[in-house]
Parts: C-alpha cells; structure tokens; sequence
C-alpha cells in the first residue's frame, strides 16, 4: 500500500527553497530553476519537462534559465542532487543498523514524495563519474562510510554495505511504486491483478498469492527486507569488532 506524499525538509541545511519569488519577479538562482524543475517533475513526469516549460514556472525568459543550468541533462541532475540534498544521515550514531535503518525509512518517504523523480534518484548519479557528482549525492556515501567506519568495519567492508542497503532500497521503491492492480473495482484479486489472463495451469503460485499481492504494505516489506539484509551483514562480515 502505498503512502501519501510527505513533505520533508533538509535537516542538515535548512534549505527548502521555493519558487514562488521567482515567479513573483524575485531573485532567479540555479535553487530556484532546481525547485521549479523539480515541481514539474512531481506534477507532469519526467516527459514533462522542457527547458521552455521550465523557464515559463520561474517567469523567465529561457536565456535567464541557461545562465544557471547548461541543459536539460544538467537539470535532470540537478533534480536528483535536489532530492538527495534532502537525505540526512547522523554518522555519530553510535548504532549503525539502527541507522542505517532510519536512512532507508527516509529514502522512502522522499521517493514516496516525488514518485516521478525515482527514476533520476536510481538512473542519474550513475550516468557520472563520482567525482564529478554534485556533493549532495555523493554526501550519504561519505557520511555512510563514516558511520560504519567507526562502527568497527573496514573501508572495504562499509563500501559493500552501502551498496547492498542502496541496491536494495533502489529496488524496492521502484517495486512500491509500480501499478499492480488493473481492474481496482474488482474485489475478486485476480480479477484486480489480471491474473486471470495467465493459464492456472502454468502459473498456479502466482494465482495462489494473489491475495499477498494485493495486500501488499509498502512499509512492511521494507522492514522486512531490512531485517533480512542487516541480519546478514552483521553476522557474515568478519572485521566488524563483536
């Protein structure tokens, strides 16, 4: 089940800029274009954004929104450094899974917010080199490794952590966030599902979890896959002080 979007704030900045100046005849900034971007992303997808449209949401002319993004791939990563800048992670805790645990609940609530942005938060950092990444993405791997560094595991060892927990957390909110029910009004679950339309004979599990399918909690299952991923990690990685 998926939650409704929650509004979240950067806890470690403060910032949370708008694009009402901009659009009153304020100050036009690269934050502002970003936010704007961002807002039209939220609103119309992904497929929605134009350099002409985004111009026109921070009531400029498109030169002015050149000055502060080179293109529409630079946006593209701006909005994914926007959303990223929004995830905080508390390197002094001395519970690393505890923590670890806070950022995946967090990472959720912010790809739950801006569903239509998921696809640059998983796609966009990957298409450049790390270095070259805007410091707010690359920000919670740093902190990460911080956090698990002091927690006793080698360099090594919390880089494969991070991985695994960002591996996991890409795939299950792009899991959460799909349509899987075709026909809503049915109370049948198979009907809901469409499941119908595969022979019982060649896929009778399928038919069989319908209901599990149906009621799927977003939450839950993230929880339960945190407890298997943390479980394993901290009983199978050796440099971890007991």
């Amino acid at each position: 089940m998926t939650e409704p979007p929650t509004s979240h704030t950067n806890s470690r900045s403060g910032r949370h800029a708008t694009v009402t100046g901009a659009r009153c005849g304020g100050p036009v900034n690269r934050a502002t274009v970003l936010h704007a971007a961002l807002e039209i992303v939220d609103r119309d997808g992904i497929d929605g954004l134009s350099m002409r449209r985004l111009a026109n949401a921070v009531g400029r002319d498109p030169m002015v929104v050149y000055r502060h993004v080179a293109n529409k791939a630079a946006v593209l990563d701006g909005i994914a450094e926007v959303v990223f800048a929004q995830l905080s992670v508390d390197a002094s805790d001395a519970d690393w899974a505890a923590q670890l645990r806070v950022i995946a609940r967090d990472f959720r609530r912010l790809a739950l917010a801006h569903p239509k942005a998921v696809p640059l938060l998983v796609t966009r950092p990957l298409a450049t080199p790390l270095g070259l990444r805007p410091q707010a993405v690359v920000r919670p791997l740093e902190d990460i490794l911080a956090l698990l560094t002091r927690a006793g595991f080698s360099g090594a060892d919390a880089l494969h952590i991070y991985r695994a927990l960002f591996g996991f957390l890409y795939g299950h909110v792009l899991n959460e966030l799909q349509e899987i029910v075709e026909r809503p009004e049915e109370t049948d679950e198979v009907l809901r599902l469409g499941l119908h339309r595969l022979p019982i004979t060649e896929f009778p599990l399928l038919r069989e979890l319908a209901p599990a399918l149906v009621g799927y909690d977003g939450a839950t299952e993230l929880e339960r896959g945190l407890d298997i991923l943390l479980t394993g990690l901290a009983a199978t990685l050796p440099s971890k002080d007991q």
